[in-house]
């Protein structure tokens, strides 16, 4: 992963501010899903082996989007692993450095910390405003955006994709968050007299756009 997109995240990547509010829960998690807490005891003792850590990368990954309700004894080993890793940033930056669903699903996490910090920018979501009454609907952003740009649009998308995330449709979720971040760089690009906000975007979600298309098609 690129250094700007994660060394500009900021607040909490799991449990963000938009989630309650946009009905982004799934119905019900994948069957047995949770943390093996062997492996987790073991890798926060610093005891755990190259391929079992590899494991527990693939089973946070598949726990993340459904962090709001996990077993008790998931929720505590997910913590321990966050708190040992020094983060929610820090653990974006583990399981980047495991290719497939984990490098993945944490470039998406990133990409959706951001789209809710820029939430709160209103110069951005005035580009945005601006760049939605020449192109109401960008390519791949049709179903997804609603009619009205506001200072919940951003949050929208990055409810939708987690939401995907839960129901396992990875590459769906990987398909708009490729062209979110394509809109979102095209925006900062086009807008006229971008402040710092805009154009810090514009510079994040270039990134991020490499980063996931690489990650996507590595899987």
């Amino acid at each position: 992963m690129h250094d700007l997109p994660l060394t500009r995240s900021v607040g909490e990547l799991l449990h963000r501010r938009h989630r309650a509010s946009r009905g982004a829960h799934p119905e019900a998690g994948p069957d047995g899903y949770g943390l093996d807490s062997w492996r987790a005891g073991q890798f926060t003792a610093g005891t755990l082996a190259p391929q079992d850590e590899a494991r527990l990368a693939a089973e946070v990954a598949e726990l993340l989007p459904h962090s709001w309700d996990i077993p008790t004894k998931s929720r505590e080993a997910l913590t321990t692993i966050i708190d040992h890793l020094g983060g929610q940033r820090e653990l974006m930056a583990w399981l980047d450095r495991h290719p497939g669903r984990p490098r993945l699903i944490a470039r998406l996490y990133v990409l959706m910390g951001h789209l809710d910090r820029y939430s709160d920018d209103a110069t951005v979501v005035g580009a945005l405003r601006s760049a939605r009454e020449q192109d109401p609907f960008p390519a791949g952003l049709r179903d997804y955006l609603l009619p009205q740009t506001s200072d919940e649009t951003l949050g929208t998308l990055a409810s939708r994709m987690e939401k995907l995330l839960a129901e396992q449709r990875e590459e769906d979720a990987g398909a708009l968050a490729l062209a979110t971040t394509a809109w979102l760089e095209g925006v900062a690009e086009n807008a006229d007299g971008p402040g710092p906000a805009v154009l810090e975007m514009g510079s994040v979600m270039g990134h991020l756009h490499q980063d996931i298309e690489e990650s996507a098609g590595h899987r």
